[in-house]
């Protein structure tokens, strides 16, 4: 069985409560794909809904605090400010990505995100996140020209392929985008035959 790719940037709390769940509901740990979601931003037209309307945004995070709370994870903390400047933080995740841990930088940096309110448009809760995960980076290695490259390709790639928002969840041709969409990858990752791309409207 092809294992499902997870596009995520560790800016979005939707990231967030879809890395706490992704290998429990998909029965199989994904392919963990950094991408840089101001890139797909820019590359698609959008914006966030959390730089909008006022209500909007707290309506918004409002829902994901009760999701949080369904899916029986730690009550949100959330950063101050929210949303930041994440571009260092993806570049860290994309050299984790290069050290086999993708993975386990993408759950260090989300929980310090949004489980302890820390601020990840720091460079040292950058690096806290990363020796949370394990890692021991020097501070250049994030300024490497090949990690940024590498992540501006991913990103690329990813919109070429048809996702526009994280988390995606990428099964064969199907795209599930949002943390309520796991089950429904379980369902494409087990069927046969050919499918066509398809997402769905977070607010």
């Amino acid at each position: 069985m092809t294992r499902p790719v997870l596009y995520f940037d560790v800016g979005s709390p939707f990231v967030y409560l879809t890395a706490e769940r992704a290998e429990r509901v998909l029965g199989v740990d994904p392919i963990w794909q950094p991408v840089l979601l101001g890139g797909l931003f820019k590359l698609t037209g959008r914006s966030s809904w959390a730089r909008g309307d006022a209500q909007r945004r707290e309506m918004g995070m409002r829902d994901i605090e009760g999701r949080a709370a369904r899916y029986g994870l730690p009550a949100m903390r959330w950063p101050d400010p929210w949303p930041g400047d994440y571009l260092t933080a993806m570049r860290a995740a994309t050299w984790a990505q290069s050290q086999g841990a993708a993975k386990a930088f993408a759950l260090a940096a989300t929980r310090r995100a949004f489980v302890e309110g820390r601020d990840l448009s720091l460079t040292e809760e950058v690096l806290a996140a990363l020796a949370a995960a394990g890692l021991d980076a020097d501070p250049s290695a994030l300024a490497d020209p090949g990690i940024k490259l590498a992540l501006r390709e991913a990103t690329d790639a990813a919109h070429d392929r048809g996702v526009f928002g994280v988390p995606t969840v990428a099964v064969g041709d199907e795209l599930f985008w949002g943390d309520d969409r796991l089950d429904e990858a379980v369902v494409a990752q087990r069927a046969t035959g050919s499918r066509s791309p398809r997402s769905a409207h977070r607010p």
